[in-house]
């Protein structure tokens, strides 16, 4: 491949390496100079430009990337058509990623206009998650340099997801007094949420004394039964291969494979198996949503990647998983003193309570609902403000028209309010160090409410989130910092920013309001006649 200043007569053919603009011409980087646009850039008076001469055995750059995606990409996983000279590689299916590290470590090595990164090895990912990106640096490379790194990937793909296996989990509860059973049911639910990305199912509930004689029966009990996974939750903490647990296990005729992790939280997780069935003796971080060396773990097993002694040993480099929501993080900056967060609306449901009518586009003194709602944000000084849309969408932006606002499509706002709120935070600028998220059918939300929660987080930067409260229970909208944006993308369901809140703890600042508005929706025709009457 040439490339550098050429006469405007000889460009005809080759690629403009960067874009010309001359006298209403436009050649834009990457672009074909074509006899035409080669006679109006010399009338324009442009003598020579950049450009880029392919070369006998050569391969433009989005053929090259094809080639080598193609290679790559492995089962359960798709390529996006090239562009630019890259090629995004996809998760079809929800699983743990599976990459050939030696593969991509000798194939990044091959040569410098030859690249890919991908997400890390063994990563829970969803359907539709980027997991990994082919580039091409220079416009075109030798077919032969793509040869060598075909080679260097061999002939089984690189990238691929093993995807979640239907299973049942057998969930085991070891009790002693003082132990509330809601802390219990409180475990159950937040492991039902864990199994949901995999749609595995609870397949049993059993409470034990935490004495190692019942342990070991009901371990055997769940071994003979038709779970494929063995979970037990200890009413205290595994410290001894001699402990409750692991002694429970020997004596139900299980194994014992590993205890402890260099994983933080989770370090004080139990690694065994019985009758084939993996057995996990839990951490007491595995009660919390948060993720710790148990998601690890549970994850793999659900979809059938072996998980061993070595394999534990192995997860020490980046199983420090201390910055998490609710931990302090002073290297990350808080909401600068100057500048507005933005806004989001929510405004991508189906409004079944409502009946037939959409409940959003309803009139109310005078104009839509979500319109109260879009200009109440406006008129705090937020920007840019961003509709997330799904259900009737053409008639929520009508409902909209002429304010200054972004809409974002969320294709999957039926599954629940926690994908359009991941829809609304994918959308906002890098710049945007805080959002406040409202609810499309909160019309009586006024600006003043707004510009409060803004100026609470002003007078505490260290906070994450800032919440309205009305006698003591909490409202909406809420104030999120781009500290906690990265949980957002972990929500799932209907259940919003709420779980985040819970996680966060103290650095929640909580401001009391009088007014009702922040705890009154318009979900039912009733409500909305005691609206209008």
């Amino acid at each position: 491949m040439q490339f550098g200043p050429v006469a405007i007569a000889d460009a005809i053919g080759c690629i403009a390496a960067h874009t010309i603009r001359a006298d209403g011409t436009i050649v834009k980087k990457g672009a074909t100079v074509t006899a035409e646009l080669a006679a109006k850039l010399e009338a324009a008076g442009i003598a020579e430009i950049v450009a880029v001469r392919l070369e006998p055995g050569d391969i433009d750059e989005n053929a090259a990337a094809a080639q080598l995606a193609e290679r790559m990409t492995g089962e359960a996983v798709t390529a996006e058509p090239p562009f630019t000279g890259r090629v995004n590689l996809f998760a079809a299916e929800a699983g743990v990623l599976r990459i050939d590290v030696a593969a991509i470590d000798a194939f990044n090595a091959i040569d410098e206009a030859i690249t890919v990164a991908t997400l890390p090895a063994l990563k829970a990912v969803v359907a539709g998650e980027l997991v990994a990106t082919v580039k091409i640096i220079p416009y075109a490379v030798p077919q032969a340099l793509v040869d060598h790194a075909l080679s260097a990937l061999g002939n089984v793909p690189a990238v691929s997801v093993a995807t979640y296996r239907p299973a049942g989990v057998a969930v085991i509860s070891t009790l002693l007094p003082g132990l509330k059973p809601s802390v219990v049911d409180k475990t159950l639910r937040i492991m039902r949420e864990r199994l949901e990305p995999a749609e595995a199912v609870l397949a049993a509930d059993q409470r034990v004394p935490h004495e190692a004689a019942p342990l070991a029966k009901a371990i055997a009990e769940q071994a003979a039964g038709e779970a494929d996974i063995i979970v037990v939750f200890g009413a205290s903490a595994i410290t001894d291969r001699r402990d409750v647990i692991p002694q429970a296990l020997v004596e139900a005729g299980g194994d014992v494979e590993h205890l402890g992790m260099p994983v933080d939280p989770g370090n004080l997780l139990m690694l065994g198996r019985i009758a084939g069935k993996p057995v996990i003796g839990a951490p007491g971080c595995a009660r919390s949503p948060k993720e710790n060396s148990f998601d690890w773990v549970l994850q793999r097993h659900l979809a059938g990647v072996p998980v061993g002694r070595a394999d534990v040993q192995r997860m020490g480099v980046g199983g420090l998983l201390m910055e998490i929501v609710s931990r302090p993080q002073p290297r990350a900056p808080g909401l600068p003193g100057g500048g507005p967060p933005a806004g989001i609306v929510l405004a991508a449901g189906r409004s079944t309570r409502m009946g037939a009518d959409n409940k959003l586009i309803q009139p109310l003194r005078g104009k839509p609902i979500l319109r109260h709602v879009v200009e109440a944000q406006l008129e705090a000084g937020l920007a840019p403000v961003i509709v997330v849309t799904g259900h009737q969408s053409a008639a929520v932006e009508a409902a909209l028209a002429e304010l200054p606002v972004r809409f974002v499509a969320n294709p999957d706002y039926a599954s629940g309010l926690s994908s359009s709120l991941k829809a609304g935070v994918a959308a906002l600028p890098p710049q945007a160090q805080g959002v406040v998220i409202s609810l499309g059918d909160m019309p009586n939300v006024s600006a003043a409410v707004i510009e409060r929660l803004v100026e609470a987080h002003r007078a505490r930067p260290e906070a994450l989130a800032v919440v309205p409260t009305l006698f003591g229970q909490r409202g909406n909208p809420v104030l999120l910092t781009r500290e906690i944006f990265p949980a957002v993308s972990l929500l799932s369901g209907d259940r919003g920013a709420r779980r985040l809140l819970d996680e966060a703890g103290e650095r929640v600042v909580d401001v009391p309001f009088e007014d009702p508005a922040i705890a009154i929706d318009v979900d039912t025709p009733e409500a909305l006649r005691a609206l209008r009457g």
